[in-house]
């Protein structure tokens, strides 16, 4: 079985994996492991948490099979190399992270490296039971775990100085990577490594007091920024095992068809084309697979096969027909997500009705997906940028006919994913090592590098889903929401995967209705309908919030308009209890814009949303105008609430990265539909995305906080669209009920 692991910093990270454990004592509470020193000597520690698998499959293998690597490693040269149990895709977790252990450690930060962890129990989510990097749960879950581990390495040092100095741990201070004693002794963190080995872990520590950080709370620059900028930084897409092969899937145009008839005389021609075989794909289907020398002949091959797809088994979706179906559908109550008094209703005197349209849209991040599988007879090493490591971990001994403690699977920088990364079924994966299986059976052995295309990515599947709103509101003579009824209907992201019972209760997707209602006091009366379809769905940045928000801000908005009201007012008279943190963000994003005192230039409009999702609140105080029927985005002012921020940086690029996703929700051609089961888009152009021209200037303000930090990566998506909508509203008397914006139309 080869195990290989690439490391992009520079550091030792496979000091770290071939630790040899060994259990201290007094330390079963926390489920603590300590391991020993490696070749070179140092502190490794980690945690491990046992029992904390409510989604997940695979166990802690036994030592001799994979012995996991610990969160921390402490080199003789004093440097420290953090394992990030999560996937580094662009949200910073690489530098934020190691952030939380240096913290506590009282390391010297210049010399903190991190290290993306591969699959291992050990890496699991505190929260999640699984290792994910989703929901925006990296920092708020690992928040005090992180610390924690932090904390109890300083103490071991400490306590190790003092056995040595014959002075109490008291007497030993601890700062940039030094210990000092009373009588002007020294040592590096690095020089007392060993010592600290033979200490025991304690068994709880006392963490700093927040007016104590020395770096979480500070701006600090990311640890990969300096790769990423010089183009050194090897994503998954770059990295080519000895000897490996490059195998391009053919797929079939409706999702779970299979190969009627092939013809690969014309492939097998080409250069480089070393195999053409057939291979199963996700959704039952079948596809066909060339393996190439290299990415062009794979390419060539592909292009060059005639294929007889048949289709007759499975449903062929046309997104035309579908809005039909949804919307009729939208007219009758569904599955109740929340009940209230309706009754006032019919005799309101003012009455807002509306129906929402949203379609599928595609991931589409900047490095499409990829995967290196190295499958042998006893065992499989796996490369690739995964949010699900666990969960795939899993699948992948599934397909290949392994334990999971016989695959490797080893995380590696992803260029984006939104959610794409983190799949339950795993398809992508699966479908890497069913190329491997079929590969192998035709006598290979070489690793093989599935490559997708951006075509590929595009028509691929798992999209965030299509849905319809129906919202029929009654007001009094003063404006104030009296009774709201509304219906969603969409396809279940859950519905069929591991998550369904926990996401799904009495016929209601969690996913899908999350973000209605609160914190507005409002008699709201939702349901929800679950429509099945031919078509791949799956969390897309801020999942449910995604169109969950733009109806709650634009019919809020709409509300105070019929109120005759300012919409900032509004909002804040009907937000109930829940609505502090909703004020605060509001409040600050509303002082820092200028809104109500600036005076804008003409044909230019402000526009204002509010939104939690992830435990986050962000507000957005947006100025846009309208030109020749074209919305423009001007300026954004980003009011935070995430409590503790411990790398302001990081914040202000993940709300900067998730407004521009945002408002490529509404930029015309931003819409995944298909005809007679076909995705009618292939690429970026006639699939849009936000572009640097696009870019608004966009100002980030933090309300201040010492709470545990909340999640950051996607809530800075939902309120932009709203905000954009509201302005375009005030300019052109329009309420645009549908996504992407289609002004002729509304």
């Amino acid at each position: 079985m080869r195990i290989e692991w690439i490391n992009k910093d520079n550091v030792d990270a496979a000091l770290v994996s071939q630790a040899a454990t060994a259990t201290p004592a007094g330390v079963s509470r926390r489920g603590f492991m300590k391991t020993g020193a490696a070749a070179g000597g140092g502190l490794v520690l980690g945690f491990f948490m046992p029992g904390a698998g409510r989604f997940a499959n695979a166990q802690q293998p036994p030592a001799k099979v994979y012995e996991p690597n610990a969160f921390l490693h402490i080199a003789p040269d004093n440097t420290v190399t953090v394992q990030v149990n999560r996937l580094e895709f662009g949200q910073g977790v690489q530098t934020s992270m190691p952030m939380l252990i240096a913290e506590e450690l009282d390391a010297d930060w210049s010399k903190v490296h991190g290290a993306l962890a591969p699959a291992g129990d050990q890496y699991k989510d505190p929260a999640f039971g699984i290792q994910i990097t989703g929901g925006s749960g990296s920092i708020a879950h690992s928040y005090t775990q992180y610390r924690e581990i932090g904390a109890k390495a300083r103490a071991m040092l400490v306590a190790a100085a003092a056995e040595q100095w014959k002075v109490t741990p008291a007497q030993v201070k601890a700062a940039h990577g030094v210990l000092t004693g009373p009588a002007g002794q020294s040592a590096t963190f690095g020089a007392m490594a060993d010592a600290a080995m033979k200490q025991p872990v304690p068994a709880t520590v006392t963490l700093k007091d927040p007016k104590d950080f020395k770096i979480i709370g500070k701006p600090v620059k990311r640890l990969d920024a300096k790769l990423k900028s010089t183009g050194k930084q090897q994503f998954g897409m770059d990295f080519k095992a000895p000897d490996s092969k490059v195998a391009l899937v053919a797929r079939p145009p409706v999702f779970g068809a299979r190969v009627g008839k092939l013809d690969a005389s014309k492939a097998r021609a080409i250069k480089g084309v070393l195999e053409v075989l057939e291979v199963k794909t996700d959704r039952g289907g079948s596809g066909v697979v060339v393996v190439a020398d290299g990415y062009w002949p794979a390419k060539m091959g592909r292009d060059a096969l005639v294929i007889d797809w048949d289709t007759s088994a499975v449903e062929k979706v046309s997104s035309a027909q579908q809005l039909k179906d949804f919307k009729a559908l939208a007219q009758k109550p569904g599955a109740s997500a929340r009940k209230a008094d309706t009754s006032k209703l019919a005799g309101a005197p003012k009455k807002i009705n509306a129906v929402y349209e949203f379609p599928y849209l595609a991931h589409a991040p900047m490095e499409p997906l990829n995967c290196v599988v190295d499958l042998r007879a006893d065992g499989c090493t796996v490369w690739a940028g995964t949010q699900f490591q666990t969960v795939d971990q899993g699948a992948i001994a599934a397909t290949a006919g392994l334990k999971p403690e016989q695959v490797v699977l080893n995380t590696m920088m992803a260029g984006g994913g939104f959610g794409r990364r983190g799949v339950p079924s795993s398809d992508y994966l699966v479908e890497a090592v069913n190329v491997a299986k079929v590969w192998r059976a035709a006598g290979k052995t070489d690793p093989v590098k599935v490559v997708w295309s951006r075509e590929d990515d595009i028509k691929g599947g798992y999209y965030r889903p299509s849905h319809v709103h129906r919202a029929d509101i009654g007001l009094d003579a003063q404006g104030n929401i009296v009774a709201w009824d509304h219906v969603i209907v969409g396809q279940s992201i859950a519905a069929g995967t591991m998550f369904e019972p926990m996401m799904i209760k009495e016929g209601v997707d969690s996913t899908m209705v999350e973000g209605m209602g609160e914190p507005y006091d409002v008699p709201l009366n939702l349901s929800a309908h679950i429509a099945k379809a031919n078509v791949p769905v799956l969390w897309w940045r801020s999942v449910g919030s995604t169109h969950t928000a733009y109806v709650m801000e634009t019919l809020i908005d709409e509300a105070a308009h019929s109120a005759r009201m300012d919409p900032v007012a509004y909002r804040k008279k009907i937000m109930g209890e829940k609505g502090k943190r909703h004020v605060a963000a509001l409040d600050l994003a509303v002082a820092k814009s200028g809104y109500g005192k600036k005076a804008l230039p003409k044909g230019q409009a402000w526009g204002v949303a509010v939104h939690e999702s992830f435990n986050t609140v962000v507000a957005y105080v947006v100025v846009a105008s309208v030109k020749d029927g074209v919305p423009k985005l001007h300026k954004v002012t980003a009011g935070v609430h995430c409590n503790t921020a411990v790398n302001p940086l990081t914040i202000e690029a993940q709300v900067q990265g998730a407004a521009l996703m945002g408002l490529g929700m509404t930029i015309p051609g931003a819409a995944i539909t298909l005809k007679d089961g076909v995705v009618e888009q292939q690429n970026f152009s006639d699939y849009s995305v936000a572009r640097m021209t696009d870019m608004p200037a966009i100002d980030v303000h933090i309300v201040p906080s010492n709470d545990p930090p909340t999640g950051m990566g996607e809530p800075g998506l939902p309120p932009l669209a709203p905000a954009f909508a509201n302005a375009v509203f005030k300019i052109t008397g329009k309420r645009l009920r549908k996504l992407p914006f289609d002004l002729a139309s509304a």
